[in-house]
């Protein structure tokens, strides 16, 4: 019943959010950066973010959840504030990423640092190393969630696929509650989206994946790789991105519509095409974890078909 009342709340509340800011004239204006054609309002994340951490509470208060991660997760409510406080006034990078790295480096040092990194032939339990790694892991979920939020329906069926995933491989409720934050949202952002997440919302749920994946792979070493591979559809493409830019000695903080999904718009597919194609995307690649026992060899997989789906895209819509 809690996730039937989580549904509503995040379904209702981006119904409101989204009449108030078009009431009071608080849209997104389209610029050189933007994959839509209209203003539109861009608060949704506020609902979908306030869900998310009332089910926290909640699983917390029932003993659903260890307190550790709740903690962790909890920390990501200074990422939020900033997100929003991001989308009305436009703060300085710099402040963005100081207050990102304290609320990372909290979350990381609650669940106990990641332990051991594992690369199958051999293994780095070094803490610095594990720290540094595991920060920047943080960092780069948070921030590549933000660059990839473009198009309708993308980010948040990204993660409803994220948080659906967990629940199949791990079991555990707070997939549920993320699933049902994010679904309430969805409706209003799918297709024809009435309302976008904004960075109160797609930073947000960037640093909730980092953690999962830190706090995971401390309970397995090879489930550090499982969430990479389930979460690699937006990391490759940013990554990979950011690589062909800086190789083409572009300004990295210039606007820019070079993500692939980006070029797939651009080459004449809608958004609600882009959009199913990655969710078939994402169901091969859990299929990938989910049957390939391996993770050294699913990984490597994973990542010959991300490279094809890229020259795909790439022959669709040149990289320039």
């Amino acid at each position: 019943m809690i996730y039937v009342f989580l549904f509503v709340l995040s379904f209702t509340l981006t119904y409101f959010i989204k009449n108030y800011y078009i009431k009071n004239a608080i849209l997104d204006e389209v610029n050189e950066r933007s994959s839509h054609t209209t203003p539109t309002p861009h608060g949704g994340g506020i609902a979908l973010s306030l869900t998310w951490f009332i089910g926290l509470v909640y699983l917390y208060f029932t003993n659903q959840m260890e307190a550790n991660l709740f903690y962790a997760l909890i920390c990501g409510v200074a990422i939020a504030i900033v997100g929003l406080i991001d989308d009305i006034i436009e703060l300085k990078p710099k402040t963005r990423m100081i207050v990102f790295t304290l609320a990372s480096a909290t979350g990381l040092s609650i669940i106990g640092g990641l332990e051991t990194l594992s690369f199958g032939i051999f293994e780095i339990s070094n803490i610095f190393v594990t720290s540094i790694f595991a920060m920047l892991l943080i960092l780069w979920f948070i921030n590549l969630t933000n660059f990839i939020d473009g198009i309708n329906g993308y980010v948040g069926s990204e993660f409803v696929f994220l948080s659906l995933a967990g629940f199949l491989l791990f079991g555990d409720a707070h997939f549920v509650v993320l699933a049902v934050s994010v679904l309430g949202f969805l409706f209003w952002n799918w297709n024809k989206a009435k309302i976008f997440m904004g960075d109160v919302g797609s930073t947000l749920l960037g640093y909730n994946i980092a953690i999962f994946t830190l706090y995971y792979a401390n309970i397995e070493t090879s489930n550090l790789w499982t969430w990479i591979i389930l979460f690699s559809l937006f990391w490759f493409d940013a990554t990979l991105t950011l690589i062909r830019r800086k190789l083409n000695s572009e300004k990295l903080s210039q606007a820019h519509k070079k993500h692939a999904y980006q070029r797939l718009t651009q080459s004449g597919w809608s958004h609600y095409k882009v959009t199913n194609y990655a969710i078939l995307v994402n169901i091969i690649l859990f299929l990938i974890v989910y049957f390939i026992s391996n993770i050294t060899i699913a990984f490597l997989f994973s990542l010959i078909i991300l490279y094809m789906i890229i020259k795909f895209i790439d022959s669709k819509k040149a990289f320039s």
